[in-house]
């Protein structure tokens, strides 16, 4: 592992192509700005460029407007903002002509940057890894590409793709991408696997994992008004905060919702923090079958918000739907709910439960099922102390083991290495 100090010793030109960027709170956008706030910090200079921001709706945040170029700067960061086919995250083809939009104009107005050293582009789609390519080539820099998402597996296996053809053509750029990229960066053991698998060389795959920002989410008191506005006092509150979208397989809650009802228990309350292709879909059979008193819908909110929707959290879900695909994956929840040091329930195979038994944060569920989503429940209901002792062993083993600060000072390491070859 390098130091700070010594990454001070040369100073990377460092451009970066993300999709999503803050003011955004998804996962992509966080992991971005997280990595390059540090890069920054150590004396490097970043430039990223993104779209206007706008997910997940498609409607641009206030303050902002979808120019054909804008620039800003962020905790030290050069953001170049440039002009996308703004689409909602839900639908094929308006989604697809906004990634091919942002390909485009990332790769015109990219061709301007001076000077870069490195060229970095990240998923979870394939055509913001085609800009990259594209700039690596005209602008003879190497490239690295990485994967927070096997394109297009993942949307096949959420059944948001259908068309054999579109299918054939994604497989065939996503191959292009790995041979064009001087090496690849990923963020799991599980995708690793999937990369060698699709015959890409193992010396070429670098892990970098997500990561608790332990300066951000802090344990803390239970924030009142957050209480008193979402109507959950004396209720237990089982929180899921992240995208609601196609992959979560949120109908778990839904079901243990109906359970719950049934069983006639009521002071346990879920709570869905954020927004996305599938939340108003939803809500609308939440509103139908009269399940409101179970749960609770918050709506985008903003990523500063999110350490006092986990104080409020009495323990944290962490889901997808059943499929082999999703062993690979490692949702970043986990290492933001731990750092609160609220007890886990999860739901994702792979890595993930492997993590969070390492860790002693909480208890293990079968993706997709209620009843032991319920049984969960109730343990840590009925225990406060276990509750308590899987929140103070989960933060305990990702501050060891899953700091940001460590992390991004090992991606600057393998920066280093690829501008060296």
């Amino acid at each position: 592992m390098c130091s700070v100090g010594n990454q001070q010793k040369y100073i990377m030109n460092i451009l970066f192509l993300s999709h999503y960027f803050p003011p955004e709170g998804n996962a992509p956008a966080t992991r971005v700005h997280s990595m390059c706030r540090r890069w920054v910090e150590a004396g490097h200079k970043v430039t990223v460029i993104t779209s206007a921001p706008n997910v997940p709706d498609g409607v641009v945040y206030d303050g902002y407007s979808n120019k054909l170029r804008q620039v800003e700067e962020i905790d030290g960061i050069r953001v170049v903002r440039v002009w996308t086919s703004i689409a909602p995250n839900k639908g094929t083809v308006r989604r697809i002509a906004n990634y091919i939009s942002y390909m485009i104009s990332a790769f015109f107005f990219g061709l301007f940057e001076k000077k870069p050293d490195l060229i970095i582009a990240t998923s979870p789609q394939p055509f913001c890894g085609g800009a990259g390519t594209f700039l690596s080539f005209f602008k003879h820099k190497p490239f690295i590409l990485e994967i927070r998402d096997i394109w297009p597996e993942s949307i096949i296996a959420v059944g948001a793709i259908q068309n054999k053809k579109l299918v054939r053509l994604l497989q065939w750029l996503e191959l292009k991408l790995y041979a064009s990229a001087c090496h690849i960066v990923t963020v799991g053991d599980g995708y690793k696997q999937r990369l060698l698998e699709k015959n890409v060389k193992e010396e070429k795959i670098s892990i970098v994992t997500n990561g608790l920002d332990d300066a951000m989410f802090i344990p803390q008191n239970k924030d009142k008004e957050l209480i008193k506005k979402f109507n959950v006092e004396e209720k237990f509150v089982c929180s899921y905060v992240g995208t609601i979208g196609m992959a979560c397989g949120l109908g778990i809650v839904l079901e243990a919702s109906r359970k719950l009802r049934e069983q006639k228990v009521k002071d346990v309350h879920f709570l869905l923090v954020g927004d996305g292709a599938v939340r108003l879909e939803l809500q609308k059979m939440v509103d139908d079958e009269g399940l409101e008193d179970y749960i609770t819908f918050t709506g985008r909110q903003p990523k500063e918000l999110m350490p006092n929707f986990f104080s409020i959290s009495d323990v944290c879900l962490v889901h997808l739907k059943e499929t082999d695909l999703f062993t690979t994956v490692l949702p970043s929840k986990i290492f933001e709910a731990a750092g609160m040091e609220r007890p886990i329930i999860n739901g994702v195979k792979g890595q993930a439960m492997k993590i969070v038994k390492d860790a002693n944060a909480g208890i293990g569920i079968e993706p997709e099922n209620a009843e032991q989503l319920i049984d969960a429940i109730m343990k840590l209901k009925k225990n406060r102390k276990l509750a308590r002792k899987y929140g103070k062993s989960g933060r305990k083993y990702v501050q060891k083991y899953f700091n940001r600060d460590n992390l991004a000072n090992d991606y600057l390491a393998i920066l280093k290495k690829v501008i060296a070859r």
